[in-house]
């Protein structure tokens, strides 16, 4: 079982796409690699050699001069001193008449291979006489007017044993080159392919079984266990969305089922008494104002969906949220009166944040209508508008009332939710819901914070969407 294990993960490593790009890396490695080799051996090849025919240059340059001066007899007796000179044993000289018959120097005999030729060249001599191995040496040769010839040479052994090495390090250095790098890209590859595997393996555990599956960390963190990570987060978030949904579908089928079963309880009773007037007016009436409160939660429910979507962020524009919730507060002056809560307004002319106007027109209004109505009667109910020392723009709103036990403080968030005190007011349980999402479609934050007595909300928008705020002189109004 593991042998077919290890044979399938083979395959699929041999097939993946990470194995053939580092194939295409490896050879993209290798021929910049054996450029460079190939140049440091040439260059340094080349250089060796060069010094070495600058040497034989310079010696046939004096040479040349003595034959010049004294003419064969004093070229011959420069070529005898030289073959008994130690300074110049390494050299090799051999003056050859027209016929390349030996006249002087210390090679004994003209090659075979260099008759009739000129310039520099390399040829091999047997290190020994009699000896199978043969020495390398390099030589230049030309001819003199009178048809003597002239070879002057050095040996040339190390140069050849120095182009060996050379030749053996680079092939070797290429080799090992590519055997590492192609034990380094099976690792790679199946260590990338091990990695998706996983992936792969609790995705398909999760469309099998449930979305209660989540992918194993290694605890290295490396990409592959942040990408684990963000995957994670990512099922959290649908799991805690299913279940909203569900949430969501109890809590409409709770909510509709009493308005809905009341609506049939009275039309089935008026169906069978007799026709009143007045009675069948009232029960038109009632029935109207529970299929409205139906119609609203459907309505608040399809507008939460929308700005979730973000649909509504097209519609972005810079809006000054000051004077958008100065308009708001007037709107409810009379519900504030009413009460008798006193309902007040403090913040600059002019702050300024990109977003949808309606949007937060609607969430600045359901925080004041939930700080009047579950705040206590004849309380106070300020909103600021303002810039903290970060440059973000902030909307308070702050009542005086019970206030929300810090238990229940994310709980108010969720759809249909509703303390149990607040069961006596009207409402769906969907107000901060929709401010909750007004606040992520604007890349804001809410915090709620005790007033001690009462509660605070603040949205905060930040400072990247601030845009051109011009800090006026506040203002103050109060119901």
């Amino acid at each position: 079982m593991a042998l077919g294990t290890a044979s399938v993960r083979l395959v699929e490593t041999l097939r993946s796409s990470t194995f053939k790009l580092a194939l295409i890396a490896i050879g993209l490695f290798g021929a910049i690699v054996l450029t460079l080799f190939s140049y440091v051996y040439w260059s340094t090849t080349s250089y060796v050699t060069g010094r070495l025919d600058s040497a034989i240059a310079a010696e046939q340059l004096a040479l040349h001069k003595t034959y010049d001066r004294e003419g064969r007899g004093g070229l011959m007796t420069a070529l005898q001193q030289r073959a008994t000179d130690e300074r110049f044993q390494d050299n090799l000289y051999l003056l050859a008449d027209p016929s390349y018959s030996f006249l002087a120097g210390n090679l004994k005999a003209w090659p075979p291979d260099l008759v009739g030729s000129e310039g520099l060249q390399n040829f091999r001599v047997p290190s020994k006489p009699g000896a199978s191995d043969q020495s390398m040496l390099r030589a230049a040769l030309n001819t003199f007017p009178n048809g003597d010839h002239l070879l002057v040479g050095k040996d040339a052994d190390d140069l050849d044993a120095f182009k060996g090495s050379i030749e053996t390090a680079f092939i070797w250095g290429i080799a090992l080159i590519f055997v590492l790098a192609s034990v380094a890209t099976v690792l790679v590859t199946r260590r990338t392919v091990g990695r998706i595997e996983a992936i792969n393996v609790t995705s398909r555990a999760i469309m099998q079984s449930g979305l209660d599956k989540r992918i194993p960390l290694r605890g290295t963190n490396d990409e592959w266990d942040h990408v684990a990570e963000n995957l994670n987060s990512m099922l959290d978030r649908i799991e805690t969305l299913m279940q909203e949904v569900k949430q969501v579908t109890d809590n409409v089928a709770h909510d509709l089922r009493t308005p809905l079963a009341r609506i049939r309880g009275r039309l089935e009773k008026a169906y069978h008494r007799k026709r009143d007037g007045e009675a069948d007016q009232e029960l038109i009436a009632d029935t109207i104002a529970n299929l409205d409160g139906v119609l609203r939660i459907f309505s608040s429910l399809t507008r939460i969906a929308q700005i979730e979507a973000k649909a509504q962020q097209v519609a972005f524009r810079t809006v000054n949220i000051a004077e958008i919730t100065r308009e708001t507060v007037e709107l409810y002056d009379a519900a504030a009166e009413e009460k008798g809560t006193h309902l007040s307004f403090v913040g600059d002319q002019h702050v300024c944040v990109t977003g949808d106007r309606d949007l937060i027109f609607d969430a600045v209004a359901n925080l004041i209508d939930n700080a009047i109505k579950h705040g206590r009667l004849a309380g106070h109910v300020t909103v600021e508008v303002a810039e903290n020392s970060e440059g973000a723009a902030v909307i308070s709103v702050t009542d005086d009332g019970p206030g929300i036990p810090a238990t229940e403080h994310q709980n108010v968030f969720k759809r249909f939710y509703r303390l149990e005190r607040s069961r006596r007011t009207v409402g769906n349980g969907l107000g901060l819901s929709l401010v909750a999402a007004v606040v992520r479609l604007h890349g804001a934050r809410i915090e709620m914070l005790d007033n001690l007595p009462g509660l605070r909300f603040r949205l905060l928008f930040p400072a990247s969407v601030v845009s051109n705020s011009q800090t006026g002189k506040r203002e103050t109004i109060a119901s």
